[in-house]
């Protein structure tokens, strides 16, 4: 276990220690809580995603404009469509 050393302001360390009395914890498990949630421990990929924003070279797309439909949804938005194609086929290809 590592200890950390940091000077802060003596308002502040009053805050942070009446927060943990109020909470009934230490001081310690406080100050490490924030500092977990400051420095999450991240997958591999998302540790490449973070040093590639960071870099200005993560490229992501768009999110879609409106909501995305449901498969049931998209399916239903798209019945009769294999029909239309089909026979728009049939009529460029002509008589066999």
């Amino acid at each position: 276990m590592k200890q950390l050393i940091a000077r802060i302001d003596e308002r502040l360390h009053s805050r942070l220690k009446e927060r943990a009395r109020m909470e009934g914890r230490s001081l310690n498990a406080l100050v490490t809580e924030a500092l977990e949630a400051a420095a999450p421990e991240l997958s591999p990929r998302e540790e490449l995603r973070e040093r590639l924003r960071a870099a200005g070279r993560l490229v992501e797309p768009p999110p879609p404009p409106g909501p995305v439909p449901t498969l049931d949804e998209a399916i239903a938005m798209t019945r009769g469509a294999g029909k239309i194609a089909s026979e728009a086929l049939e009529r460029d290809r002509g008589p066999r």
